[in-house]
């Protein structure tokens, strides 16, 4: 699906955590419409490895900065037409690990974004999760549902975070006129996840892959509605185009539970690694899907990729990537003060969570 809008095509958009899972499909997709773009990751949970491919292709640059840091805003020169504001540590793992940085990225961070925009009078669009929602007690959750979060839980530190942020979005959406947007992205998977870092997809697929046990939290009933990258893209670019403020959920519609989701990976790498179940998380949300209702009827937007095809997609690509003797180059970092360790081995990378 291409977005279409009466907005004029977008110049140069700058990308936030565009070394990350997602951020690096969306500098491809930009890209490919012809939109320069300067990716902007710390490396902290995101790779140079997800942007190799895009090394010396015209308009693309690749700038090593942390966008909580004092002084970003004036490192990024732009002028932008678009900021997508896509930095945090995102999976399970990584927000484990980084709770202060994952903090400051949806305060800090959200704040340096906004400035950007609002110098260059460009579009921010930020991207929020379904963890918004928490374990929800409203099935499924449209974007009117206010949460069942707990405040000072283990996963608080993502989940408050994001909240914060779009508070913070809509504050100068309301106040200072910002252009600006929030989308709420739900299970999104494909190529270029990091293995074993506590969402359900890529794990399984390493494990099945390595032949070891597949490990599923609880007794697997929890639910996950899965989007496959492309679809997602799709829809988080429509949003960036539109001018609405309010959130707009992006997400599968398929509902399936954990346990579904290991057995068909063993289906389909054709593994005989037993399912072994293990203590679930905190807080670790029962079910889960989005009411897309807004997305379809504002912008036409719907998931075209079964969750099965997509599952198909990315063990491919996990196969693909641990098949010996496959190196990739790295893009060299431009603007950076020290220089980069490249690692052919994607480090964690930000998603929503699976």
């Amino acid at each position: 699906m291409t977005p279409t809008t009466t907005r004029p095509a977008w110049r140069r958009a700058v990308v936030t955590g565009g070394a990350g899972f997602l951020g690096s499909h969306l500098c491809e997709r930009l890209l490919d419409g012809g939109t320069d773009v300067d990716c902007v990751d710390n490396l902290v949970s995101g790779a140079t490895a997800n942007v190799a491919q895009l090394a010396g292709r015209p308009g693309f640059r690749f700038l090593e900065y942390d966008i909580c840091a004092p002084g970003c805003v004036d490192s990024l020169p732009g002028p932008y037409d678009l900021v997508l504001h896509f930095a945090c540590p995102a999976s399970p793992a990584d927000y484990l690990r980084l709770p202060l940085q994952t903090l400051d990225v949806g305060s800090l961070g959200t704040r340096n974004a906004l400035a950007v925009a609002r110098r260059d009078g460009a579009r921010l669009l930020l991207a929020s999760t379904s963890e918004v929602y928490g374990d929800p007690l409203v099935h499924p959750q449209p974007e009117d549902y206010w949460g069942n979060v707990n405040p000072v839980g283990p996963r608080s530190v993502y989940d408050e975070s994001k909240r914060f942020s779009e508070a913070l979005v809509t504050a100068h959406a309301t106040h200072n006129g910002t252009d600006a947007g929030i989308v709420r992205i739900f299970n999104t998977y494909g190529p270029r996840m990091r293995a074993h870092d506590g969402r359900a997809v890529p794990t399984f697929v390493c494990q099945a892959l390595a032949g070891e046990p597949l490990t599923v939290a609880g007794d697997g009933t929890q639910t996950r509605s899965l989007c496959y990258v492309d679809d997602t893209v799709d829809g988080v670019l429509l949003v960036a185009a539109g001018r609405s403020v309010r959130p707009v959920n992006i997400g599968g519609t398929d509902e399936v539970s954990v346990l579904q989701i290991a057995r068909r990976v063993l289906e389909l790498t054709g593994s005989r690694s037993p399912i072994h179940f293990v203590e679930r998380p905190v807080d670790d949300p029962g079910r889960r899907r989005p009411d897309t209702t807004l997305a379809r009827e504002l912008l036409g937007w719907e998931p075209r990729v079964p969750w099965e095809e997509g599952l198909k997609r990315t063990i491919a690509h996990f196969a693909h990537r641990s098949s010996p003797g496959r190196r990739a180059p790295a893009p060299q970092p431009s603007g950076v003060a020290h220089p980069v360790a490249l690692s052919e081995e994607p480090a964690p990378q930000t998603c929503p969570e699976v």
